[in-house]
């Protein structure tokens, strides 16, 4: 009861000090009209901050800290939303205890994980293993580099000019090209993590996951070569631009791409049903087995990151980024509406980990290579036509096409997969009625098969059993009875008599 009185005395505190301060800012306005108008239309000539020197150098120090704290602040509560999510779907309570619906569990897991002994292996290599956790953390921060969270804004300088603000950190023309280099490097951290504890479990866990990168990879690089076609540039932030309405998102321009990358991304960043690497009931905790401490945390934060930033991608090259509208006019909602379809995708990942059962190793290489790779083929070669086909003819025909694509695609899976379903159904009915196991009916080749091959394997056994049984006559036969006895010559003589 004491702690909440005094929770509501500092919300009031505080309160009153930002109703203090806007009313003070209002007289000053009100006091310096001229001053502030005259300010202000120099906003209609701003400056690039690339022509400034000291712009260009505050620029990426300030939106790096920005975006530092942002992802690492998303990253807290994704775990909580994650939890909550997930105990929604099980119809339980989820986190509350930790402040106002457990809003401050983040913090208080923070702090336990600050606090918690850290058990180095005496085996272990003890500068990888230091390093492997840092090597899969920042890879996942250096990707957001050249992610655009807006369109262009302009901000006022301390110097009363106002300068053309980029809302990203850089947008380099090469930028798919750098999403493609710096995603591999996550991997490392993890091969070298398994490898340096010197603990088989971890051992197997980081080759699982150097092999699942070098399955997916390949499909997800095909795929990002769709948006750059489309597009004709490797500038993520030219592609969203080509996608202000949503009639214009890749996604309906190329299903097939886009669905192949969300899956490649759910084992970039080994989610569920792509965890292999970590999976608890065969490799114990698979590559960081022998983590505890902050270094645990790491990983798991690379994870979350990696989540946060995958979904920033996805958006990017496929729906729209942080157009849901042009936003040209209003640049203040490009990093809503991103951090809007972030949350979503977010919460399908959470989804299909609540959902999915863990896709068997075998399986999981499997659909790598026997069906991703070959669809993201053909997914390339399907945005090639329709791009040659819209240099030739035009926009028309090439949105035409492209709507007959996706309507061959959509329908044509639903169909393949009502079929093959209703044929494992019927399949699963007749195994189950035509299973002489079950029905205990002797028909069909496999009795037959099954009959053929007992009875030439009980040959010799038959025989072994028979000679047997014969040695045994032979010996009685030999041999007196034991229970007849022998009576003298002089007893006989004396019966007869």
């Amino acid at each position: 009861m004491r702690l909440n009185r005094t929770l509501l005395v500092i919300i009031g505190v505080v309160l009153l000090a930002g109703l203090l301060a806007t009313i003070g800012a209002v007289a000053w306005l009100v006091g310096n009209i001229d001053i502030v108008g005259e300010w202000l239309a120099r906003s209609n000539d701003p400056i690039l901050c690339s022509e400034s020197a000291v712009c260009s150098i505050a620029q990426p120090i300030i939106f790096g800290l920005l975006l530092v704290f942002v992802l690492l602040t998303g990253f807290a509560y994704t775990t909580l939303l994650e939890r909550k999510i997930l105990a929604w779907l099980q119809q339980r309570s989820g986190p509350n205890r930790v402040g106002p619906g457990g809003l401050l569990q983040p913090a208080a897991d923070g702090i336990k994980l600050v606090f918690k002994e850290d058990i180095v292996p005496d085996n272990a290599d003890k500068v990888v293993y230091y390093l492997a956790p840092m090597l899969k953390a920042v890879p996942v921060l250096i990707v957001a580099a050249v992610l655009p969270l807006g369109p262009p804004i302009v901000v006022p300088g301390l110097d009363g000019s106002w300068y053309t603000f980029n809302q990203g950190l850089s947008d380099v023309n090469v930028g798919i090209l750098w999403i493609l280099g710096i995603t591999s490097l996550a991997t490392y951290g993890i091969v070298l993590a398994g490898w340096s504890s010197n603990n088989k479990y971890a051992m197997l866990g980081g080759l699982r996951a150097s092999a699942q990168m070098i399955s997916y990879e390949l499909s997800m690089g095909l795929t990002l070569a769709v948006p750059v076609m489309i597009a004709g540039s490797m500038s993520i932030g030219d592609i969203i631009e080509m996608q202000q309405w949503p009639w214009q998102w890749f996604v309906f321009q190329n299903p097939l791409a886009a669905g192949i990358l969300v899956i490649a991304l759910f084992a970039e960043v080994s989610r569920a049903p792509f965890d292999l690497s970590e999976a608890e009931q065969e490799l114990t905790a698979g590559y960081m087995t022998e983590y505890s401490g902050m270094k645990f945390a790491l990983f798991m934060m690379a994870e979350y990151l990696g989540m946060i930033a995958v979904s920033i991608i996805a958006a990017s090259l496929f729906f729209g980024g942080y157009h849901l509208f042009p936003v040209t006019n209003v640049p203040i909602l490009g990093p809503v509406i991103m951090i809007g379809k972030v949350i979503f995708f977010l919460s399908i990942f959470i989804w299909v980990r609540g959902t999915l059962p863990r896709v068997r190793y075998d399986r999981l290489m499997a659909l790598g290579w026997k069906v991703l790779l070959p669809l993201a083929l053909i997914s390339v070669a399907w945005t090639a036509i329709a791009v040659v086909l819209r240099d030739v003819v035009g926009t028309g025909a090439y949105m035409l096409i492209s709507a007959i694509f996706f309507v061959v695609i959509v329908g044509g899976g639903f169909f393949f997969l009502s079929v093959e379903q209703s044929d494992n159904a019927d399949e699963a009915e007749d195994d189950y009625f035509d299973d002489p196991m079950i029905t205990g009916q002797r028909r069909g080749l496999a009795w037959f098969g099954i009959n053929v091959l007992g009875s030439v394997l009980a040959i010799p056994f038959q025989a072994v059993q028979g000679l047997g049984n014969l040695l045994e006559n032979i010996g009685e036969a030999a041999d007196p009875s034991e229970d007849k006895a022998i009576v003298p010559q002089d007893q006989q003589a004396q019966g007869g008599d």
